[in-house]
């Protein structure tokens, strides 16, 4: 009967105590916002998220970031129902995570850590599974301190006479920095692969386009529905990880590639974003970007805001972009009336799909196939050095096919721009 109760206790799901801190200048509806998504992220990882609290900072404190008494109150609530885990939306610092969990009695983690699992747990290509130990093992080293001081007690040790836990924890530190180097170089070299199979793919004149938004907004399922593929789609943040291109066939026989990347999301941890650079290069290198958004959100504007952000830190904001409202099928329109005239004023040129329905996509592919056909057009050209401006207004605006120059400095270009500035090259052209 006890081995029954302890088989039952080991596979009954885990139960989170979800914090959220609410600092002096800010909304408490933008922090339970946050912690609404929080309660997904948690979901994802099959943990059941208890009611969650807000606390009101009253200036930092060192020790647990909020006030003594407050944190010995909520360290009894989180004993009293009895959670397995308590889940910070802020990220605390690595002496704040070791004070609480000493306090509350249970696992202490932030909203970055529950990131890094659900990444963790839906990686599948080399690429992704490399990234994602990457970012886990950089985001642990600095949580190694005090690790092991049940060791260091067994024995005094000076400055020259280091105890057993110090010895421990320093060999840890060197073999975490030693993976991590590890990462880095086999990261470099399928990095270098991908280069080479992206350049045996620019070399044709096929315009490339990408699905950006945040996550769960129905990038995949649009691709889906655009390009007649079979992406994974799952209702879940993260479903795709990984990054995917589709072949589509636009009207007027226009050939174009869509790529469906990672969706984005607010306190995205550091590491990832530097870590799914390669991952996100396929917004960076797209020649247009459709930007989704779910028009049946309650929180759009900060997932907006959240997106925008992610592809300035990319250096991929100024792009070609058209804004694309998703789940169309999901909104009362006469309900949403407000919403949608404030959308619309706010976006006069966005595109309003359905994935599900259909809803508007004849008129997406139209807009796609129009950019498309002005873009793909080759043109070659000899620069001067004294006009390398017009090199880089390629770079920006366009995309260089093949480049070589000579001996006295000028360039020979084959390369496709947007028809407003092909006239500046006339006098160039070969």
């Amino acid at each position: 009967m006890i081995e029954l109760e302890q088989e039952i206790a080991a596979i009954a799901r885990q139960r989170a105590f979800l914090i959220g801190f609410l600092e002096q200048d800010q909304d408490r509806s933008v922090v339970e916002s946050q912690l609404d998504e929080l309660a997904d992220l948690v979901r994802n990882l099959d943990i059941i998220p208890l009611e969650p609290e807000v606390v009101r900072l009253r200036g930092s404190q060192v020790r647990y970031r909020t006030g003594t008494g407050k944190a010995e109150e909520l360290a009894r609530m989180v004993q009293e129902c009895e959670a397995d885990l308590l889940v910070f939306d802020s990220d605390l610092t690595p002496s704040q995570q070791r004070n609480w969990e000493k306090l509350a009695g249970c696992p202490v983690v932030g909203r970055e850590e529950i990131i890094l699992e659900i990444f963790a747990s839906r990686a599948q290509t080399k690429e992704a599974v490399l990234q994602v130990e990457l970012a886990k093992l950089e985001y642990s080293l600095p949580r190694l301190h005090k690790a092991w001081t049940h060791l260091s007690r067994q024995r005094g040790g000076g400055t020259t006479n280091r105890g057993q836990g110090e010895a421990q924890l320093e060999t840890d530190r060197r073999l975490i920095k030693r993976r991590i180097q590890q990462l880095k170089d086999e990261l470099a070299l399928v990095r270098k692969q991908r280069a080479s199979q992206r350049k045996s793919r620019i070399r044709r004149p096929v315009v490339q386009g990408a699905l950006v938004g945040y996550t769960n907004v129905g990038k995949s399922s649009l691709l889906n529905a655009l390009c007649n593929a079979d992406v994974f789609v799952k209702d879940q943040l993260f479903a795709t990880l990984d990054p995917t291109a589709r072949r589509i066939i636009l009207p007027g026989n226009v050939e174009m590639v869509l790529n469906d990347t990672v969706g984005f999301v607010r306190k995205l941890p550091h590491q990832l974003v530097e870590a799914f650079k390669s991952t996100l290069e396929e917004a960076v290198l797209a020649d247009i970007l459709l930007l989704v958004l779910d028009i049946s959100s309650d929180d759009i504007d900060n997932e907006w805001e959240t997106t925008l952000g992610v592809l300035r830190e990319l250096g991929a904001d100024e792009k070609r972009m058209i804004v694309v409202f998703n789940k169309t099928d999901c909104i009362d329109c006469e309900a949403e009336s407000v919403k949608l005239a404030r959308l619309r004023g706010l976006f006069p040129d966005a595109v309003y799909v359905s994935a599900h329905s259909g809803e508007g996509l004849d008129e997406l592919r139209r807009l796609l196939a129009d950019f498309a056909s002005r873009s793909r057009c080759l043109l070659k050209a000899v620069i001067p050095p004294n006009r390398y401006d017009l090199i880089t207004l390629v770079h920006n605006s366009g995309k260089i096919y093949e480049e070589t120059y000579a001996p006295d400095g000028s360039a020979e270009l084959i390369f496709a721009i947007e028809e407003k500035f092909q006239h500046r090259f006339k006098e160039f052209l070969q």
